[in-house]
């Protein structure tokens, strides 16, 4: 019976994936009012650790979806960890890329589990709470950017005051430039100044267009749902599940798409709409994209291991006029224990190590941001990932990320609605309207069908 109920979680969980200084050996704790240590803790956090003991330990590692490369993977988790405790080995569940998470998760049980933060993945409950091994380690919760803990204790609501995860990262969001294309074409690099969209736009314009058969696209925003992030809004009505489209907020990112749509030679003669990171990465032929740090920057430096560079650089991200100084929502990718796991203890040691100063501080130097509050720490950025060299990367902590609005459970089931909407506006024709009306039909229907599959 036990082994039926663990497939069941399992296969729930899969169904809701989809495709983003020195300290001691325990988490920094934060000075009193004297600006003394808290001597008494810290020699017991210290205890605690050492528990990791001598005898050879493996733990396992699984990302959810978010984007986190092997690369980084070694950087950040299992050669520090393995470095301090050299008798623990963190080892990666990687499937192959036909590899279903049922195939994965029916024949593994991860210790610990990496992602962004679902609620749909929360409720199967995969993740154990960890209060009582926050309590045992006295892990300072303190520590943690609001932006990244609260988001988690808000989606977690429902399941009382427990603690399903911790952050691991700030996932930003910056504008990439390739500077060769804005070299070919005599156009002035972005600056440390945030743009506005408008202006965003009269530059890309400048961008696109065809030079010996290359077509060239200036401007890619992830679409409606990177625009979206712009003003945080939701998909879903939090309390209904219905269509949350039908708004001003949506009908701005909506008419801003159309107008990035219509420059002259963004969509291809053969219907090519939908530009993506391989275009700029690979194919090269992006002048200007806008997107997450975690979703570029370790896919770059993977790419640079293979030996493909080129010259590209980062800037802030734009926004709307009356939004400058925030750029978009922060993702949290977060870092969790399975429910499952026979090393839940040990998993948490580790996870602490992580988000120590020092474990923080490996995770900067290697492009991410840190999900602890210690501004020294943004000083390091990327000083430890080669294709961040020469770059200006102090640009990436120019304007204020937004909390990430509430993610339904059922949101990543129909995100595919506004792919669709996005289709529409490009290639067919339809005016931002009726892609609204058509797109909210779409996703209202889609939210029945949930109701009864998946259950509110």
């Amino acid at each position: 019976m036990k082994k039926l109920g663990v497939i069941i979680v399992i296969f729930v969980l899969a169904a809701s994936i989809s495709a983003c200084g020195g300290d001691n050996n325990a988490p920094a704790k934060q000075n009193d009012a004297s600006g003394k240590k808290d001597a008494t803790n810290s020699a017991t956090e210290t205890a605690d650790f050492k528990k990791l003991g001598d005898e050879p330990l493996k733990l396992s590692f699984y990302s959810t979806g978010a984007t986190f490369t092997d690369v980084e993977f070694e950087a950040m988790i299992a050669g520090p960890i393995h470095a301090k405790y050299p008798n623990v080995t963190i080892e990666r569940i990687t499937p192959a890329a036909t590899t279903t998470p049922e195939e994965v998760l029916s024949t593994h049980v991860p210790d610990i589990i990496f992602g962004s933060v679902q609620q749909r993945v929360i409720r199967t409950g995969v993740y154990q709470d960890l209060r009582e091994l926050i309590k045992k380690h006295h892990f300072d919760e303190s520590r943690l950017k609001p932006i990244g803990y609260d988001y988690i204790k808000d989606i977690t609501k429902g399941k009382g005051d427990a603690v399903l995860a911790l952050p691991f990262n700030i996932n930003q969001h910056v504008l990439y430039y390739n500077k060769d294309i804005f070299d070919k074409f005599g156009v002035s690099y972005p600056t440390e100044k945030q743009l506005t969209w408008d202006e965003a736009v009269e530059l890309g314009t400048k961008l696109t267009r065809t030079e010996n058969g290359i077509q060239y696209i200036g401007l890619v925003v992830d679409n409606l749902t990177g625009l979206g992030k712009s003003l945080g809004i939701p998909y879903l009505n939090r309390e209904t599940g219905q269509a949350a489209l039908d708004t001003p907020e949506w009908l701005r990112v909506f008419e801003l798409q159309k107008k990035i749509f219509e420059i002259p030679g963004y969509v291809a003669q053969d219907g090519t709409w939908n530009w993506t990171r391989d275009h700029f990465m690979k194919d090269q032929n992006i002048a200007i994209r806008v997107s997450w740090l975690a979703n570029m920057v370790g896919p770059l430096e993977e790419l640079r291991q293979q030996g493909v560079e080129f010259n590209w650089d980062i800037a802030p991200a734009p926004n709307f006029s009356d939004q400058l100084g925030n750029t978009r929502e922060a993702q949290i990718h977060s870092i969790a224990i399975n429910s499952q796991s026979p090393h839940q203890d040990e998993a948490f040691q580790v996870i602490a190590e992580i988000l120590s100063d020092e474990g923080q501080r490996i995770i900067a130097k290697n492009g991410r941001v840190p999900a602890i509050i210690n501004p020294e720490l943004e000083k390091e950025y990327g000083l430890e990932i080669p294709v961040l060299q020469g770059k200006t990367v102090q640009n990436v902590f120019i304007g204020k990320p937004i909390q990430e609005h509430f993610i339904h459970p059922y949101e990543s089931s129909i995100t595919i609605r506004l792919t669709e909407a996005a289709e529409d506006l490009a290639i067919h024709g339809l005016d931002v309207n009726s892609a609204i009306r058509k797109a909210t039909d779409a996703i209202n229907k889609d939210v029945e069908t949930l109701k009864t599959t998946i259950g509110q």
